[in-house]
């Protein structure tokens, strides 16, 4: 017979590890690239040392004169606060109750809660890779006919719960109901309405997400360091402009290489940035190579790299990015939220449900800002 202490037992001892496994490396083909560890954690902050240029302690000289000054490596410390991120579940009791005396029925019923989960994360955890910690989804104003739009659809999708802000007074939560991609115009539930000027961020999420790609070209501070102070900081950046070709690649390529000693093994691009690339493919006469990454994610190639489409890639934007310079720095992998008891399945307050929380407490730091790349303004 299936009882709440059964399922609790099928969560920790069978579907966490699963879980853990997909959340990590199926959710995303970057985040599968990028290395997890524990290392670098203190209590509630990530301090890690980054090197930059190349040890001072070289020379030439005299058969019999001084030996070179011994100069060693150069350091910045990147300090960080650990994100929480978390996911939940909810089964309720008449759920349990009609599947009780069908182990194979209460499994469907884990298996599609669990699945919807990592839909959600999916989506996240995705946006939150390519995002700058902000948790910013989307600014809106008026268009032409004096209605409300925003600036951008790829971070929004029917069902996210989300925080208006005018300014930074938060107005209220609502519900995402439909995204008119087309117009970039947003339906909400509830009491709260959108207007121009109006901030939209993922519920209980400002400015307290990871720190994504994004945050590596915006702004002047990064990990506690101001660019302004370290210019070395700053990452390479090209406006196209125009469509894409070999020649804007394999410079960029080529500038990371010679500059920063940086060598690119991804590169990710919006719709139109691939589309762009494509064509001139195609124009050209050129085959179009594939390649399987890690995770099973199939995508093309551009000289052996692969080269990703990713929804949440601004506009008209592709990064060449050295994966080895970033890890997750993280306290512990996905756990789920426990009672004093041990219990994870706590009956929601006033309601015949029960609920699950997963847990992961983590954030993103690049070692070699400087070695990453963004092109902008591509065009089809």
């Amino acid at each position: 017979m299936i009882t709440i202490q059964n399922a609790e037992n099928a969560l920790k001892t069978v579907y966490l590890g699963t879980m853990t496994e997909l959340l990590n490396t199926k959710v995303n083909p970057l985040l599968a690239k990028i290395e997890q560890t524990s290392s670098d954690v203190w209590g509630k902050e990530i301090r890690t040392a980054a090197k930059f240029g190349i040890n001072g302690g070289i020379g030439a000289g005299d058969e019999a004169g001084e030996l070179p000054a011994a100069h060693g490596n150069n350091y910045l410390q990147f300090v960080t606060s650990l994100k929480n991120l978390y996911g939940q579940i909810e089964i309720s009791d008449k759920a349990i109750r009609a599947s009780a005396d069908g182990r194979g029925a209460f499994t469907d019923l884990l298996n599609a809660e669990l699945e919807g989960l990592l839909n959600a994360s999916k989506f996240n955890l995705g946006r939150m890779l390519y995002g700058d910690g902000s948790g910013l989804l989307a600014t809106f104003s008026t268009d032409a006919k004096n209605a409300v739009v925003c600036d951008n659809t790829r971070n929004l999708i029917e069902g996210l719960v989300v925080d208006v802000y005018s300014g930074d007074t938060k107005k209220g939560t609502a519900r995402i109901t439909y995204v008119d991609r087309a117009n970039k115009k947003v339906t909400v539930d509830g009491a709260v309405s959108i207007a121009s000027g109006d901030t939209i961020y993922v519920q209980g999420s400002k400015d307290k997400e990871i720190t994504g790609i994004g945050a590596l070209f915006n702004g002047d501070s990064i990990y506690g360091v101001q660019k302004s102070a370290h210019p070395f900081l700053k990452p390479y950046t090209k406006a196209v402009n125009g469509e894409l070709d070999e020649i804007v690649l394999q410079e960029t390529i080529d500038a990371l290489e010679n500059d920063a000693g940086s060598t690119v093994d991804f590169i990710a691009c919006s719709q139109d940035a691939k589309y762009s690339f494509i064509n001139y493919m195609s124009t050209f006469k050129r085959n179009i190579d594939f390649t399987e990454l890690d995770g099973g994610f199939k995508t093309i190639s551009y000289n052996g790299l692969p080269l990703v489409y990713d929804r949440f890639v601004p506009d008209g934007s592709m990064y060449l990015l050295n994966t080895k310079a970033f890890k997750l720095h993280q306290l512990c992998d996905w756990r789920f939220l426990e009672t004093e008891n041990g219990k994870i399945l706590r009956q929601t307050q006033g309601k015949p449900t029960y609920t699950a929380t997963l847990v992961k407490y983590c954030d993103l730091i690049c070692q070699k800002p400087n070695g990453q790349a963004m092109l902008t303004g591509i065009t089809r």
